[in-house]
């Protein structure tokens, strides 16, 4: 474990397997810079990577499940195809976010002994997408496509909106547009990340009582999916804390950070029910960037202030107390003890803070 340039996870970088893919490591530095919320693009390049090796698995994996299935090795031998003749097209169709979810439904029903239909495939092949967005801001572009006609294969744990009028889908490109210019202006580094990872965006209806909402679902790579919270400070604060709920999900395909979910339930400071370790882990990570956010919010002293102050003491407590219930839970890995100790490092020094766990 000593060195920094020491793969964490299993597997060297570089390497292949007998299938052809690669086998994906993640080095100390990267490791660490994801845990304190600061892996940039870089970082998203090498967990996208593994992204593409995992669901080109799964369709491989439905391939030698179903060798009877002549439409999906028709659809199949398509996508191979494209992956020798066109790489770029190829991982746009595996990178779709919701492939993920679709692959792994066909191969619990095909293991169940349930008739499975696997045209899903060709849906993905010759999806058509949404409104497609070209936000720039100050040299940085992002290309988001808003998805708000489905089918969804994934539960994002809220209403889905949609299909969109124009009215709707004018009002979602403008606010957007604002909170793009925010992410860029006074949080480039997490606009940047969010700009290489996030490339879809899922409307949806807000909470019963009018409240904005906003969520990631763990086999959706690359999608947000939020409701519009009128206040475009809030949605650009919605894609950073959802875009690291992203990042740690993929960080989790490559390296195991804690044990899996047992009977053991733990106080989440920003929730009124017990969580699990798994979620209180996703949950203090996204609250990183949450402090983190609103820290910048605070020293920008753009109009807010007051709050974004506020905000920032409220999260950076809340952020320390679930870091100290989880290494003290004593279910992380030696992975996920190194990944939460710098967590909780990086959201002790925001703003300067003296305080410690």
């Amino acid at each position: 474990m000593a060195g920094t340039d020491e793969a964490v996870a299993t597997g060297v970088p570089g390497a292949r397997g007998t299938d052809g893919l690669p086998r994906h490591g993640v080095d100390r530095a990267t490791f660490r810079a994801i845990a304190g919320a600061r892996g940039g693009p870089e970082a998203v390049r090498l967990l996208r990577a593994g992204q593409v090796s995992k669901r080109a698995l799964l369709l491989l994996a439905l391939r030698r499940a179903a060798p009877d299935d002549d439409g999906y090795h028709e659809v199949y031998a398509e996508v191979r195809a494209l992956q020798r003749a066109a790489r770029a097209r190829w991982e746009d169709v595996l990178l779709q976010p919701e492939l993920d979810a679709w692959a792994a439904a066909c191969l619990r029903g095909l293991a169940a002994g349930e008739d499975v239909a696997l045209g899903g495939l060709g849906e993905f092949v010759r999806a058509t997408t949404g409104r497609a967005l070209a936000l720039e801001c100050d040299g940085l572009g992002w290309a988001p496509v808003i998805d708000h006609a489905g089918p969804r294969r994934v539960d994002y744990g809220r209403s889905p909106a949609g299909p969109l009028s124009a009215t709707e889908l004018s009002s979602w490109e403008e606010q957007l547009a604002q909170a793009w210019r925010i992410l860029v202006r006074r949080h480039r580094r997490h606009a940047e990340a969010v700009a290489a990872c996030i490339t879809t965006i899922v409307p949806l209806h807000p909470a019963p009582g009018g409240e904005a909402v906003s969520a990631a679902a763990r086999r959706a790579y690359g999608a947000v999916a939020a409701s519009l919270p009128g206040d475009p400070v809030l949605l650009a604060l919605a894609l950073v804390h959802e875009f690291l709920h992203v990042q740690l999900g993929a960080l989790l395909d490559l390296v195991p950070l804690h044990r899996p979910n047992g009977a053991a339930v733990y106080h989440a400071p920003w929730r009124p029910d017990l969580r699990p370790v798994g979620a209180l882990l996703q949950g203090t990570y996204a609250h990183l960037g949450v402090a983190d956010f609103w820290c910048a919010e605070a020293v920008a002293g753009e109009g807010g202030r007051v709050r974004a102050e506020r905000e920032f003491d409220r999260w950076q407590a809340h952020t320390l107390a679930a870091g100290g219930t989880l290494l003290e839970s004593g279910e992380l890995t030696i992975h996920g003890m190194e990944f939460t100790a710098e967590l909780v490092r990086s959201v002790r020094e925001l703003g300067g803070s003296e305080r410690s766990v």
